[in-house]
């Protein structure tokens, strides 16, 4: 990755004068800081690259509640994850 010298301020200040690579860019410094909050708040701004970070995080971990949170503020992927869960066999675990 060229320039990893890039800053999150630096790129919040892009993002906020909306430029969507630095939005995604921070997404990804988020992400990798492992700040769920932030990478929350990215996505309620409307970083689709949030959201798919956000889905992926919970899809690993099955959290539902989290995957139709992330569908209602916009990343429709994270509702067809949520759709997949919910079918897939139980695998014989119960309630």
């Amino acid at each position: 990755m060229a320039n990893t010298n890039i800053d999150r301020e630096t790129l919040r200040e892009l993002a906020d004068e909306g430029n969507e690579t630095a939005l995604d860019r921070l997404a990804d410094l988020v992400d990798a800081a492992g700040d769920l909050g932030e990478l929350s708040e990215l996505l309620d701004e409307g970083s689709m690259r949030a959201g798919f970070l956000l889905t992926r995080r919970a899809v690993a971990t099955g959290d539902l509640r989290e995957l139709q949170r992330i569908s209602d503020a916009g990343y429709d992927e994270a509702g067809d994850e949520l759709e997949r869960l919910l079918k897939a066999p139980a695998d014989g675990q119960g309630d």
